[in-house]
């Protein structure tokens, strides 16, 4: 089976014909017999895979296991039937979580009609691994994933994998910029509360950061799926409140000497909002990406950033104009 037809990031594309297939009418003397003729050309045979005339996978068997076993028993009777298998359309990323799951070095790969096509080694996963974490790190940056090293990259390569987010996230920070003309006049009256803005925006967006990290480790490992956003908003309402109530303490500390109660009071209010809503938008954004089939590390830190900025300038200053105007 030519492993070429399939699409580049599957497993059908990953996997090797480096394996060995006995028939489960086989004793285990045919089996050692069989081995021993096709092994030497052969590189990391773990498990040999037990088929029917028509190559349909029925079980498997360790080296150890078929050499521990009476040579005349059939190798129907001595196999593992409980197979971990892998579809050969399957994407690689998600053949590397199976593996992690199962932590077995080999897995075979199979079609629609659980017909033996190859096996994947876990070495070969391991290189898979690294290039998606190297991918999810250049999307959180955000930079579209590079086909190429850094080193070898062009700088026009460099260039056009960088631009397109940035523009974007240019344009998102205008809206930050429209909700401070829209507050000119509380600011003009209250100057005091320039002086907090970059602290107070870049805190929600800090904390949004923190969120969305967590999340998408978390369901990278597998450890959190879509199903759990419910119970995942919950916990995290109470960590942000938490969180932004310590940090509301500290800043109404210095809001205190540098404006007075009235501006303390205005910026530890819109410490602990803008604390929660930026951690929730921070967790929530991973678990939209994922619900469209998108890649929850597009959630990147500049775009929870920029989303938080624009939602921490329209709290701080709709608090300062509604409490230093009673």
């Amino acid at each position: 089976m030519r492993t070429d037809v399939f699409i580049k990031d599957s497993v059908g594309h990953l996997m090797t014909q480096a394996f060995i297939t006995l028939h489960e009418s086989f004793t285990v003397d045919q089996a050692i017999t069989h081995v021993r003729k096709y092994v030497r050309d052969k590189e990391n045979i773990h498990y040999l895979y037990i088929t029917m005339h028509d190559n349909t996978l029925t079980g498997v068997l360790s080296l150890r296991e078929l050499l521990a076993a009476h040579g005349g028993a059939e190798l129907r009777d001595i196999m593992k039937t409980e197979l971990y298998t892998l579809p050969a359309h399957l994407d690689q990323e998600i053949a590397a979580e199976h593996f992690q799951d199962t932590d077995l070095v080999s897995m075979p790969v199979i079609n629609q009609k659980e017909q033996l096509l190859g096996v994947v080694h876990v070495e070969d996963m391991l290189d898979v691994i690294e290039e998606e974490v190297t991918e999810d790190f250049q999307k959180m940056a955000p930079v579209s994933a590079l086909e190429e090293g850094i080193k070898d990259a062009s700088v026009f390569t460099l260039y056009r994998k960088r631009i397109g987010w940035l523009v974007i996230l240019v344009f998102m920070n205008v809206f930050s910029g429209a909700g401070i003309a829209h507050f000119e006049d509380v600011i003009e009256s209250n100057i005091a509360l320039v002086f907090f803005l970059p602290l107070l925006v870049d805190s929600g967006g800090n904390a949004g950061s923190q969120s969305a990290t967590l999340m998408i480790r978390a369901m990278a490992t597998g450890d959190v799926t879509v199903r759990d956003w419910v119970k995942m908003f919950t916990k995290e309402i109470s960590v942000a409140i938490a969180l932004g109530g310590t940090m509301a303490l500290a800043v109404a500390t210095v809001g205190l000497f540098r404006g007075g109660p009235e501006i303390a009071l205005v910026v530890a209010l819109t410490m602990v909002l803008i604390v929660i809503v930026g951690s929730l938008i921070g967790m929530s954004l991973p678990f939209i990406f994922k619900k469209f089939n998108l890649d929850p590390a597009t959630a990147s830190a500049p775009l929870i950033t920029s989303i938080a900025d624009i939602v921490g300038v329209l709290i701080y200053f709709s608090i300062a104009a509604w409490l230093l105007t009673l």
